[in-house]
């Protein structure tokens, strides 16, 4: 990749960088990368894909398979503390966790296919809203338009903080865990202070569930028995030193390596909440967000970006570790052979959704030129 290409892409990244968007809400994100997907010369741009996906295809109109690759669109609700030059303009949003330079990395891949297009099969590249949340790719394989451009085979990174800048990490098999959040609302009766003996209150039931659930999943070996549960947020009664509480709210995220025991967790957590709230006579009502199922990569496609990686001498270690963190790219694994690899950010960058997070502009031509090297793997070589 030239100076010039690189100079670009980086401008690029900036610009993403100033406007986030939130889940579901990336209408002016996609509408800048479908336009320069339009310019690059996509034979077919797709829009409204699941919310606000998008999706370009460079077809060679000559048989061959598909291979697409993937990237995310929305930025976190998090509010950006740096001092560069081109730090988010909106007001409590960020691209803390990256995406503005997976974009870019992607729309590198479509600069470089307009000028050495696909000689068999199809290049499809894949812009996906509210990765956050868990919902977005279930939406946009949910859409009628994507059994139009379903690929055979799905490439997808993700930047790391704490690998060397740079260097790649890839595994076979489990490669993010399932999670999901678990929001308890525990209702009672409220009552004056004065005379609590009057009222229900949940405070109990709060005290006891926090640590019971806290102790259900405590890590450890990130196995098919792995299982971590984290209290997030707890709250009871109402900020008044008059009423004695009748509500309460407990929330907790749930992790596991597989979503087998992710089904086992939920049935032990749900126990325990049941448990408690008939003790202490209380109504409950237990809903999920953020939930994600387990990302599994293929063997056919760890191997693609194996040698994808030795082509571009991009140092690159094999691992029998997931990663805790959750991704929902997961969902494309279901109807294709995909595989996700993480890219170093470095040893000492801040970690992702931190306020101080900024995406190392380092990265743009290490993962532009992988996901080149895994097109050339399965279609063979571009050209004009």
């Amino acid at each position: 990749m030239s100076p010039e290409v690189i100079a670009r892409l980086t401008s690029l990244r900036h610009v993403l960088h100033q406007f986030p968007e939130l889940s579901g809400q990336e209408l002016e994100t996609a509408a800048r990368v479908a336009g320069l997907l339009r310019d690059f010369g996509a034979d077919q741009v797709l829009t409204g894909l699941g919310g606000h996906g998008v999706a370009a295809v460079f077809d060679s109109g000559q048989p061959g398979p598909s291979v697409a690759i993937r990237c995310e669109l929305d930025g976190l609700p998090i509010q950006e503390i740096s001092d560069v030059s081109y730090a988010s303009r909106v007001p409590g949003k960020g691209h803390l966790c990256g995406h503005d330079g997976h974009m870019t990395m992607v729309l590198g891949v479509a600069e470089h296919l307009s000028l050495a297009r696909p000689q068999s099969g199809r290049v499809i590249l894949i812009f996906q809203p509210a990765e956050e949340t868990g919902r977005g790719a279930i939406a946009y394989r949910a859409d009628p338009r994507f059994s139009e451009i379903a690929p055979d085979y799905v490439f997808s990174l993700h930047n790391l903080p704490g690998l060397e800048l740079g260097e790649v990490e890839l595994c076979e098999g489990p490669a993010n865990c399932a999670s999901r959040g678990m929001k308890i609302v525990l209702t009672g009766k409220t009552s004056h202070a004065a005379a609590p003996q009057d009222g229900v209150s949940p405070a109990a039931a709060l005290s006891v569930l926090m640590p019971q659930l806290a102790q259900l999943g405590k890590g450890g070996s990130l196995n098919s028995e792995f299982a971590l549960t984290t209290v997030t947020h707890a709250s009871l009664g109402e900020r008044t030193f008059g009423v004695a509480p009748g509500h309460a709210e407990l929330w907790v995220t749930l992790r596991t390596v597989s979503d087998a025991r992710m089904q086992q967790l939920v049935a032990e957590a749900e126990a325990l909440v049941s448990g408690a709230a008939a003790e202490h006579g209380l109504g409950t009502e237990i809903t999920y967000d953020d939930v994600f199922e387990a990302c599994v990569n293929d063997r056919e496609a760890v191997e693609i970006l194996v040698n994808s990686c030795a082509s571009t001498n991009a140092p690159c270690q094999l691992t029998q570790n997931p990663q805790k963190f959750s991704e929902d790219f997961g969902q494309f694994g279901k109807q294709a052979k995909s595989a996700m690899f993480w890219l170093g950010a470095g040893r000492e960058h801040p970690q992702l959704h931190n306020p101080d997070y900024d995406f190392p502009d380092a990265l743009i031509p290490v993962g532009t030129g992988i996901f080149l090297a895994a097109i050339r793997q399965v279609l063979g070589e571009l050209g004009a």
